[in-house]
């Protein structure tokens, strides 16, 4: 049987790239297409043949690659995916719009519809400043035929697999289709248990606009006796740094061992994002330390918050500064109750092997299924015999 994975990008090692990662490690012998592959860090796709689409050749796409947007329906409906019996898309943007015959499974692994084009649409305009003016239009514009595109397309596809509830919710609003949930791999066992913390709080994030760091900064500035440690790089590191008190230190870009030294020793995790899933809070929890987050997405499946038993954290409802202070009191008020080892144990959750297990298995059914399907063809009466005749 011959597997073809489909990745919408591959750029920098994420959170989906570690999905990836782990779907190659299920089914080893399979190709990779995508969009563009300008990835350093090969770990993630192994010793897998990855062919890319027609936009890598494009100029500047190395480092210009989302300007080429409206290109990638065409340029992901261009992979010639015809020979292969499995196809398997990772998708949170395009990869699922491949193209696939009746005598091939298509599933697909959607980490989210296409968030700026949906329900984020707005937020997104707001952040890149194009609410008003021809750019605003013609932004709109782009929008609206991208989710056109992503609703039409998502018919090429046998069954989807969200990662969330929470993604299963945003799929249904968005395709009017039902998926299976099965959470993403966290490499828990490269993640040790700490159970003596340090008096810091740590945040660690892409710094990028919705991810909401400069919230955090911003909160813990206004609290010179607590401590913050932020770990991340992006564009917003300029503004955030122009925000931070002398109580906050910004580490920048660091190795992952250093995280994970900082995700061990912290008081606790402090996120501000409304995460589709929130690979991060759970390395959190599997260091064994509690997290004080933003109660919407994926944080809400994945943190065990107060006042339930044996939390592993609390949620704070506003993305404002006053809220997430008012979180933080009350987590400090708190503290004796959140156990180093009921983090870990909710973090074991969503291991590696659990998510193997239950992907290989979901794979295993459809494909038996699919197969059977394909095998009990209906035999033709004679009426439909005699229809066909008479067309021909």
């Amino acid at each position: 049987m011959k597997i073809a994975i489909v990745h919408d990008w591959l750029v920098v090692s994420g959170g989906a790239e570690k999905v990836l990662q782990q779907i190659i490690e299920c089914f080893p012998g399979a190709e990779i297409y995508t969009i563009v592959d300008f990835l350093k860090d090969r770990a993630c796709v192994k010793d897998c043949k990855v062919h890319p689409s027609f936009i890598q050749k494009m100029p500047f796409a190395k480092k210009r690659y989302r300007s080429y947007l409206a290109l990638m329906p065409i340029a992901i409906e261009q992979l010639d995916l015809s020979s292969y019996d499995l196809i398997i898309s990772s998708s949170y943007a395009v990869a699922k719009g491949v193209i696939t015959g009746p005598d091939q499974l298509h599933v697909s692994y959607v980490h989210s519809p296409v968030r700026y084009a949906w329900d984020l649409q707005h937020q997104y305009l707001n952040e890149a400043g194009l609410t008003k003016g021809l750019k605003s239009v013609m932004a709109r514009l782009l929008l609206h035929y991208i989710r056109v595109w992503d609703a039409r397309s998502t018919n090429g596809v046998d069954y989807l697999i969200a990662n969330s509830h929470f993604i299963a919710r945003r799929i249904r609003k968005a395709y009017q289709r039902d998926s299976t949930v099965i959470y993403p791999p966290v490499d828990v066992r490269s993640l040790p248990m700490r159970t003596q913390k340090d008096d810091f709080y740590l945040t660690a994030s892409r710094l990028v606009p919705y991810k909401r760091i400069d919230l955090i900064v911003k909160a813990f500035s206004r609290t010179p006796e607590r401590r913050l440690v932020v770990i991340g790089d992006g564009p917003d590191m300029q503004k955030i740094r122009a925000s931070a008190g002398p109580n906050v230190q910004i580490l920048g870009y660091q190795s992952f061992e250093v995280l994970r030294d900082h995700m061990q020793r912290a008081r606790a995790f402090v996120y501000a994002a409304e995460e589709d899933f929130g690979i991060s809070i759970i390395e959190a929890q599997a260091c064994g330390t509690p997290v004080v987050t933003f109660g919407k997405g994926g944080a809400l499946e994945t943190v065990i918050g107060l006042p339930r038993e044996r939390p592993t954290g609390l949620f704070f409802k506003e993305p404002t500064c006053e809220s997430l202070i008012d979180a933080i009191e009350r987590f400090e008020r708190n503290a004796h109750l959140f156990d180093p080892r009921a983090c870990r144990e909710n973090a074991e959750r969503f291991s590696t092997e659990k998510f193997k297990a239950s992907f290989s298995a979901f794979i295993e059914v459809r494909l038996a299924r699919f197969r059977a399907e394909k095998e009990v063809a209906p035999v033709p009466s004679r009426s439909n015999v005699a229809v066909t005749e008479s067309q021909v």
